[in-house]
């Protein structure tokens, strides 16, 4: 039995170190994907069963990018795998390069993923009924997915209308990617498929993509985000918990990190506050956040606990190199209770 499904891209990272993507002779090689991120970090830090959804092309890539998933124990039996035509021009596997900045210099991501594997899936392709009918207690998709093509869109929302079918819980991260959009309609288009899209969830990650009237408009100060998670959930009168991180850069390796939520029953609550956070690499923070706080949702820990597990596991997340999460739930707990970097020995 599965706990959590997502449905999402796995990409290969490519990633030059403390070096630039221009300038690099070598590549450390890591799988990656927004969605992919969460069950992978919910599997390996916090222990629960998880699966991706996904399609490859069955080439000797997109085995190394199963590789890597298997070894981050997610189930691969999802997996769609389109025959590979010899040079990729009926469908392919992503590729992204991430470099992770320092100081001054903001990380930067130069994602190759055009006419993907994954991109062509549409409407009918996957049984949802089957895989929902297994006990699966989660489910979770997001925006990069959607913004894939024009029929990951219809996927995302065929999956979320099973997925409540079966009672299942549902999340939606919004995670707005103005590359992904560009040609299509920009971030007006990227907004009428948010809001299509997060209808169908109990939970939204992210939530402050949401705000304003296209994604990327309102920047929201600490002080105005009970005010913006209010306005998301008038506009999702379904939504049990609307989530988000909160994040200051004053440079590219010190973050102030926190984060806050809102919920029908507890109405806003803030998460913990971690002001000059160091970072070593930031990318798949977010996912981080979002693992943990599903987590403690699906613990019952309360919104509070959750919120925390969230925060914690996405700061754990930005330690290490690489899009998935290195932290153990011992480390995570520890993080809560006001743990240090002191060596431990």
């Amino acid at each position: 039995m599965i706990d959590v499904v997502a449905l999402g891209e796995v990409m290969l990272r490519f990633d030059p170190g403390e070096g630039r993507i221009r300038t690099a002779r070598s590549f450390q090689v890591w799988e990656g994907g927004g969605e992919y991120n969460v069950v992978r970090g919910l599997r390996r830090c916090f222990g629960l069963r998880t699966a991706v959804v996904t399609a490859l092309a069955d080439n000797a890539v997109g085995r190394l990018v199963e590789d890597l998933v298997l070894q981050g124990g997610v189930d691969t039996s999802l997996i769609r795998w389109i025959p590979d035509d010899g040079i990729g021009r009926t469908a392919r596997n992503g590729l992204n390069f991430v470099e992770r900045g320092y100081g001054i210099r903001g990380a930067l991501g130069v994602s190759d993923r055009a006419h993907t594997a994954v991109s062509q899936l549409g409407k009918g392709d996957i049984d949802w009924d089957t895989v929902f009918a297994a006990g699966v207690r989660w489910f979770h998709t997001g925006g990069i997915f959607a913004g894939l093509s024009d029929t990951t869109v219809d996927v995302a929302d065929e999956a979320m209308a099973a997925a409540r079918r079966h009672g299942v819980t549902v999340s939606y991260d919004p995670n707005y990617r103005p590359s992904l959009w560009a040609g299509r309609g920009g971030a007006e288009a990227a907004r009428e498929v948010d809001l299509r899209l997060a209808r169908h969830a109990d939970v939204v990650v992210g939530a402050l993509g949401l705000a304003g009237t296209y994604p990327g408009q309102a920047r929201v100060g600490a002080a105005e985000v009970a005010d913006a998670l209010a306005e998301v959930a008038g506009l999702l009168p379904e939504a049990k918990v609307l989530a988000t991180t909160q994040r200051e850069v004053p440079s590219a390796g010190i973050n102030d990190w926190s984060s806050a939520a809102w919920s029908a029953e507890t109405g806003f609550v803030i998460g913990p506050r971690m002001p000059g956070l160091h970072v070593l690499d930031r990318i798949g923070s977010g996912d981080g956040f979002a693992a943990g706080l599903m987590y403690g949702l699906l613990s019952d820990t309360g919104l509070e606990r959750a919120l925390a597990y969230g925060t914690a596991h996405g700061a754990l997340t930005m330690t290490t190199p690489g899009d998935v999460s290195m932290a153990s739930l011992a480390e995570v707990e520890a993080l809560i209770a006001g743990g240090s970097a002191h060596v431990s020995r």
